[in-house]
């Protein structure tokens, strides 16, 4: 039994999910930089592996955390939604749309770890900047294929 100065019952359970997101986020940057073509793909490619690395951690420091609790890491990851649709466009798209989800995980964590943790906090509020910056990022790069 861990001796643990937080309610783990219900932070344990996010920052399970956080992992399987990023590990979700993982496997989708890595398909992303398969697949991308075109005269912009080795930037975006080098994006996107980008991506995938930094998931990983994210994902082996939310590992860390939870098994520091005396919580016990799934073996899966989130479910990847991909329209197979494999323009820029649409890979911005889903990008963005995993990283809000990932940000709304970090804001849950966030919540549970106000008042309780600071260390819980300080880790949620820089995942959440880290994540806010990923949609500044994409939104820009996504200005060059929405402009008609």
């Amino acid at each position: 039994m861990t001796d643990s100065f937080i309610d783990t019952e219900h932070i344990n359970p996010v920052l399970n999910d956080i992992m399987r997101a990023e590990l979700a986020g993982v496997v989708r940057y890595t398909h992303y930089a398969l697949v991308i073509t075109g005269p912009n793909r080795l930037p975006l490619v080098g994006f996107m592996k980008e991506q995938a690395a930094e998931s990983l951690l994210h994902a082996n420091q939310a590992g860390e955390i939870l098994t520091g609790l005396g919580g016990h890491p799934d073996q899966g990851i989130a479910p990847i939604e991909e329209s197979h649709d494999h323009s820029v466009e649409a890979i911005l798209r889903e990008s963005i749309a995993h990283e809000r989800r990932a940000l709304d995980l970090y804001r849950s964590l966030l919540e549970l770890a106000e008042g309780n943790s600071i260390y819980l906090e300080e880790y949620a509020r820089t995942q959440i900047g880290e994540e806010e910056l990923h949609v500044i990022e994409m939104n820009k790069l996504l200005r060059d294929y929405t402009i008609g």
